[in-house]
């Protein structure tokens, strides 16, 4: 696409303008490193441009406080750019005490995801990460023909980035930019943990 310019233009009836202005689902899927980190930089300029962001959290513990957390609810609490929402599942959604187990993290995935349905119905956010939240649909705990039918049916100007690996085939039928993250080499493989200011 040089300078930005698309090599295609449909014959949809749509002007340029309503077609630069369309709302996107967006994948970042595939076995590399940043499809998280990825998510959080498009969420950065969406703050940027005074939009309303709503981060859910689907598999990352309540308890890990990743960078990007921080720099985000800072952020949306500035009043300089849009507010910031941050729910991560055990936290977000809290109202549903469990002790942890497997059929419970099920319980407070599926609880996300109708809150997320609530905010669509409500044009809540003009940017919704769902992080990780290919895994919640790749268990069989939220039904992946429903995820289709609800982003497909949201109303309004509001963009949807799902990051995780193994993104469904449905899903990615659906999105209009999938990204797929390659890994080459990572430190792990040298068995290097994770640190301080690249993982988190």
């Amino acid at each position: 696409m040089p300078q930005g310019k698309p090599e295609y233009v449909p014959d949809d009836g749509m002007t340029t303008r309503q077609r630069r202005n369309r709302p996107l689902v967006i994948v970042h899927t595939g076995p590399g490193k940043g499809k998280s980190t990825a998510a959080f930089g498009l969420a950065l300029r969406a703050w940027n441009q005074g939009w309303p962001i709503g981060v859910f959290q689907f598999v990352k513990s309540a308890k890990w406080r990743i960078g990007e957390e921080r720099a985000l609810r800072v952020l949306g609490d500035s009043g300089e750019g849009g507010p910031v929402a941050w729910n991560k599942m055990g936290e977000g959604w809290s109202w549903i005490q469990r002790p942890g187990t497997e059929d419970d993290h099920e319980a407070d995935a599926r609880e996300g995801w109708e809150q997320i349905k609530r905010d669509l119905a409500a044009e809540t956010y003009r940017l919704y990460v769902l992080d990780e939240f290919t895994y919640p649909m790749k268990w069989g705990w939220i039904d992946v023909d429903d995820v289709v039918a609800t982003l497909r049916a949201r109303p309004g100007s509001q963009h949807v980035v799902v990051t995780g690996r193994g993104a469904d085939p449905r899903l990615l039928e659906i999105a209009d930019l999938v990204t797929e993250m390659g890994k080459v080499k990572h430190p792990m493989d040298q068995g290097q943990k994770g640190q301080k200011g690249i993982e988190w």
